[in-house]
C-alpha cells in the first residue's frame, strides 16, 4: 500500500512539473533569473506518522508512530535549467514505533528479536512502549521549484536518503499488573538500549510536493529495518510534512 502511495506523489509531482514548466519557459529562455537571493531551501525540518508495511501481527505497531528529522542543505542549480537543482545535505532522523500489548526484547540473546504478546490478563506489561531508533542521514534529492528566483509556488523533489544508525532503544512507562493497577509508585520508565538486531545502515526512497516552504512527504524503505534472519523483513515508511526555509 505505501509503495502506491510514494509511487502516486511522484506521479502528481511530474505532472505538476509539466503544467509549471510551460509557465516559465519565456522566463528561462530569456536568461532573466536572478539567483543572487534565492530561497535555497538550506533547513528542513520533517514530522510527522511513520509505520512499518508488510509485517505479520506479531509484530505489528499500535497506537500513534511518529519521526522527527532534521537536515542542513546544499543546493546547486542545474546552469541549463535554474528550475531544478540537486540537493545534498545531513543531518539527523529518528522513528518512534508504538506497540500496544507488545514488549519488544532488543537485549535478548536468541537469534530473532522477540516481539512478546502481553495482552494476557495474568502479564504484567507496560501501558506505553516504543521503539525508537536514531540515524545520521545524509539526504540526495532532485529539486523543481516553479519560481527559483523567490522560493515561492509549485515545488517538488525526489530522491535517496542513506542512513547510519546511532542508537536504538525501548521505553516502557507505567507498569501495570494483571489488573490494570501500578506496580510501582510514582512514575516509573524502563529504557533498554541495543543495536545487534538492527541494521546499522538504511536506504529509502524519498519525495516531497508542495506549495512555498511547506509541502506533503514520503519516505519508504529499501532496506529492511531487521538484519537478514534476525526476525521479519520490515520496511519502514514516513508520511508527513516538511518545513523547509534558508
Amino acid at each position: 500500500m505505501m509503495k502506491r502511495v510514494f509511487a502516486a506523489c511522484i506521479a502528481l509531482a511530474a505532472i505538476g512539473s509539466l503544467k509549471a514548466q510551460d509557465s516559465s519557459k519565456t522566463v528561462k529562455k530569456s536568461g532573466m533569473f536572478d539567483l543572487s537571493n534565492r530561497a535555497n531551501d538550506h533547513l528542513m525540518i520533517q514530522y510527522g506518522v511513520s509505520g512499518w508495511s508488510a509485517v505479520p501481527d506479531s509484530a505489528k505497531p499500535g497506537g500513534f508512530s511518529r519521526h522527527f528529522n532534521i537536515y542542513f542543505m546544499l543546493d546547486k542549480p542545474f546552469k541549463s535549467n535554474p528550475n531544478y537543482s540537486l540537493g545534498i545535505g545531513a543531518g539527523i532522523g529518528s522513528d518512534n514505533i508504538f506497540f500496544k500489548d507488545k514488549y519488544v526484547n532488543l537485549k535478548a540473546t536468541s537469534s530473532t528479536l522477540p516481539f512478546t504478546d502481553v495482552s494476557s490478563a495474568s502479564t504484567n506489561h507496560y501501558k506505553k512502549f516504543k521503539l525508537t531508533s536514531i540515524y545520521f542521514d545524509v539526504p540526495v534529492e532532485i529539486r523543481y521549484s516553479q519560481n527559483p528566483e523567490t522560493g515561492k509556488g509549485f515545488k517538488f523533489a525526489a530522491g535517496l536518503k542513506l542512513g547510519l544508525l546511532l542508537k536504538a532503544y525501548t521505553k516502557g512507562k507505567n507498569a501495570i499488573n494483571s489488573a490494570g493497577s501500578s506496580i510501582y509508585s510514582g512514575s516509573y520508565i524502563m529504557k533498554e538500549s541495543d543495536k545487534h538486531f538492527i541494521n546499522s545502515t538504511r536506504l529509502a526512497a524519498t519525495g516531497r510536493i508542495g506549495l512555498g516552504h511547506i509541502s506533503l512527504s514520503g519516505a519508504y524503505s529499501i532496506t529492511s529495518f531487521l538484519k537478514s534472519g534476525a526476525g521479519p523483513e520490515i520496511r519502514p515508511y514516513q508520511i508527513g510534512l516538511t518545513f523547509s526555509g534558508l
